[in-house]
This record gives structure tokens, sequence and C-alpha cells, in this order.
């Protein structure tokens, strides 16, 4: 017993050791920090403070510079003043003594002559067209100085101080259209603050942020303003964590307290199970495969010498499970047959609005999306039964373009986009297609739905691209307030 007492006080002796020498490596780097990090403040200080002289410097320049010429100015326009006066003066006293030698000659006979020729000369002196009035003034003060409030604030300059925390104002900031909007304020006034930095990151978990998430933060820097937008962003989580901090020409502060904004948007995944057995589903991507059912069949052959067996059903998941996302009711990849080349989404529409874009490749022979009961039997096509709806363009021997529902049709004149948004508001029983770019209607179902739905689609010789995680677009709320969608709607197919 003693001895295992023993072999505890020394493997505890050991553990701290190691310790205290973990730590001496620390505080001697910590030393090295020190001196390298002084030096390196104390550089930066010194060039500050040389970029200032260097702007005094430049300041004085200019200032000696603007009262030299205005002294070479005032000197020249008195010089010029000075000798005019001067030139006036010796032509006025040659005058003056002109005049009294003349006077001292009165009897002489040319006198009359020599007065009148006086009188002209006094007229047209210089003296009495000069102004004895400077043209210049020698008062330099305008050129004078203060920089008393100068002299302040170099006085009062400081090592800049670490920014405060930014706090997020959630009742401005904003979620729509895909597009996050994050504004937020300082709680104290900061000249010195030079940029922002905004970092955010995608969970599936409400409340305060996680201190460890399996999605990294991305980061956002040299926001000048106390606000951002996100844009373009897909919503295939439902939250959002988003933190700021402040940043000055020095240093950075804290992050703000971290806020979770909620991201809602339908997000949903293909069921690859339901998929007839001609089209190769890829996540969310779909494309026509003429050879799809004889490799099925080969396969299975090959596999237990039987005839064609369905696919398997045991393919890895793709993510974690919406709440709504449901088993196939019938198992394997012909879960639709024959003609019916469809695929249906994975997440249940019990309610609420929902919106959801695909973009088709338009050299498809024929292609429809909509929404179909999961009642949708495997031989039947989209649109001709009473358990589905949807909007089918068929290139085959001539271009059509038609809303379909319980085997009705009607041809559409609008042209064929290469995008199309498909919204359905489930309670109201609306089920809208848009042009998604232009976000155009289309047309509109009005109906009651009896039953959850589920996205569908159908592709015979093409492809497609499904687009999810998306919310309602605002336009197209304001479409459907305004009773835009609802005039578009054939109640002859609801």
């Amino acid at each position: 017993m003693q001895d295992e007492a023993l072999r505890k006080i020394i493997t505890t002796l050991a553990m701290k050791n190691e310790e205290i020498q973990s730590f001496i490596y620390s505080l001697k780097q910590m030393l090295l920090n020190v001196e390298a990090n002084s030096a390196k403040v104390q550089e930066d200080l010194e060039a500050e403070f040389q970029s200032l002289f260097s702007v005094l410097e430049e300041l004085k320049e200019g200032m000696l510079m603007k009262i030299k010429q205005d002294r070479a100015s005032r000197t020249y326009e008195l010089q010029n003043q000075l000798a005019a006066c001067t030139r006036a003066l010796e032509s006025s006293e040659e005058l003056l003594e002109t005049a009294n030698q003349t006077l001292q000659a009165m009897d002489s006979e040319d006198f009359p002559q020599a007065a009148k020729q006086i009188k002209d000369g006094v007229t047209m002196a210089p003296a009495f067209r000069l102004s004895l009035k400077a043209k210049v003034s020698d008062n330099m003060s305008h050129l004078m100085v203060d920089f008393a409030q100068e002299r302040q604030m170099l006085q009062a300059l400081k090592f800049l101080p670490v920014p405060s925390a930014p706090v997020i104002d959630l009742a401005e900031s904003l979620v729509a259209d895909n597009c996050v909007t994050l504004v937020w304020r300082m709680p104290d006034e900061d000249s010195k603050i030079d940029h922002y930095v905004l970092e955010y990151r995608r969970t599936n978990f409400e409340g305060p942020p996680r201190l460890k998430e399996d999605q990294p933060w991305m980061v956002i820097e040299g926001i000048r303003q106390t606000e951002y937008t996100l844009t373009g962003l897909k919503f295939d989580m439902k939250y959002m964590n988003f933190r700021v901090k402040a940043c000055n020409k020095a240093v950075a502060g804290e992050f703000s307290e971290p806020v979770t904004l909620e991201t809602p948007a339908f997000m949903f995944r293909l069921d690859a199970s339901t998929s007839h057995q001609n089209l190769r589903v890829d996540d969310l991507s779909v494309e026509w495969d003429a050879m799809g059912g004889k490799v099925q069949d080969i396969k299975a052959r090959e596999k237990d010498g039987k005839g064609r067996t369905a696919s398997p059903i045991n393919s890895p998941a793709r993510g974690a499970p919406s709440p709504k996302r449901m088993p196939s009711g019938r198992g394997g990849r012909d879960r639709f047959t024959a003609e019916s080349y469809t695929v249906l989404g994975d997440t249940l529409i019990d309610g609420g609005e929902h919106y959801w874009e695909v973009r088709y490749e338009p050299d498809s022979k024929a292609f429809g999306v909509g929404v179909a009961y999961r009642s949708l039997g495997r031989f039947e096509q989209l649109g001709k039964t009473a358990a589905s709806w949807c909007l089918h363009v068929n290139n085959w021997l001539q271009v059509s373009f038609m809303a379909k529902h319980a085997n009705k049709v009607k041809v559409l004149d609008a042209p064929v986009p290469d995008c199309l948004g498909v919204h359905c508001d489930f309670h109201q029983g609306l089920l809208s297609f848009y042009n998604a770019r232009t976000k155009q209607v289309l047309h509109t179902f009005k109906t009651r739905f009896t039953q959850p739905l589920l996205p569908a689609f159908t592709v015979w010789c093409g492809s497609f691209q499904v687009t999810t995680g998306l919310q309602v677009p605002s336009s197209v709320r304001c479409l459907q307030k305004r009773g835009s969608a609802t005039s578009s709607s054939n109640t002859s197919l609801t």
C-alpha cells in the first residue's frame, strides 16, 4: 500500500513539474514577446511622430512661403509707388524753380509766354496725378497664426484605447428575401473606430451560440458603417449566429454579445427512393438516364439470378432529417414506373407558406414541376389525377406550356422561363408558379388541400436542378396580398 501511495505521489509530482516547466517556457516566451512587441510599438510610435513632424514641417514651409510671397508683392507695389512719387517730386521742384525765375523777370517781354508755359506745365505735372494713398498696407497681421487649439489637441494625445464591444440591435436587424441586415451601435461614442469585423455561422440550435459548432465562423472585414447586409444566402439551417467587433488603427476590441437570428425557409431534398428508375438523382439534381432500368435489371440478375428487383432502400441519408421528412411509402427506385418519370421531395407540406425554385435544361423534351399528395400512384403522371398539380413544358414535336390538374389542361400564354419559382400557401389553398427571375405570375391554382403535400418533379430526356432553403420573396407576398396571383387562376383546374 505504501508503494502504491508513493507511486501516486511521484506521479503527481512529475505532472506538477511538467506543468511548471510548461509554465516556465510560457513565461520565457512571453518575455521574448514583450521585447519584440515593445520594439514594434516603439518603432510604430516613432514613425507616427515622424509623420506628424513631416506634416508640421510641410505646413510651416507652406506658411513661410506665403509670408515671403506677400512681402515680395507689397514691397514691389510700395517701391513702384515710391519711385513714381520721387519722379513727380523732382519734376515739381524743377517746375517750381522755373516759376520763381520767371517771376523775377516780370518786366521781360517773354514773361507772358513763359507764364503760360509754366501754367501748362503745372496742369500736366505728375505731382497732381499722383494718389497720395499707399496702394498696400504694411500690416501683416492677417498672416498671424494661433495654434492654441491644435496645441491642446497635441497635448491630449494618448495611446489608442481598446474599442468597446458593439451592441447588436435586434429590433433594427432584419431577415428577409434570403438576406440578413444586421445593425449595431457602440455603447460610447468613439471617433477612433476605423472599421468593424462581422462574423456569422449557420446552426440548428436556438439561443446563445454554443462553444462548439460544426459550422465555422465566416468573416467579413473592413465594414465602415454600423450595419451590413448579407445577400444571396441559402438558409439550409434553422438559425444563424452573429457577432461584431470594432477596430481602430492599432487594435481590435472584444466581440459583441453573439445573437441568434431565425432563418425560416423551406428546405428539402429529393427522395431517391421514390424516383423512376430512369432518373438519376444526385442530391438536388436529376438527370434522365435512358439505360437506368436496364442497368438495374442487369445488376439485379447478377446479384441473385432473379428477375428485375427493386433498388436498395438503405442508401445513407444526406444530413440530419427534418421533423417532417418521412420515409417513402414504397421502397426502391421504381416507386414511380412506366411513363411516370417522377421524383418527390422528402419533406411534407402540411401548413404555412413555402417557396422553392427549379432550373431545367431547355433541351429537355418534357419537364414538370408542382406538388402531389403522397398517395399519388406509381403509374400516375403529374397533373393527370386529382392528387397532383403542376406546370408542364413539352418540347417534343411542338412546344407547349400548360397548367395541369386532374387531367385538365390550361395552355399558358407566356414565354417559357428557364427557371421557375413555386409558392405554396397550404392553408389558403394557393399554388402559384412564377418566372423566378422577374417574379411574373405564370399561373395560380386555387383549391383546398385535404392532405399533406410533397414537392413533385418530372422530366423526360433532360435534367433539372432544384434550389431549396429559400424564403418566400417579398414580391411574391406582395402579389398575393394584392390578389394579383389569384386573378390568373383557372377554376376549372382547381
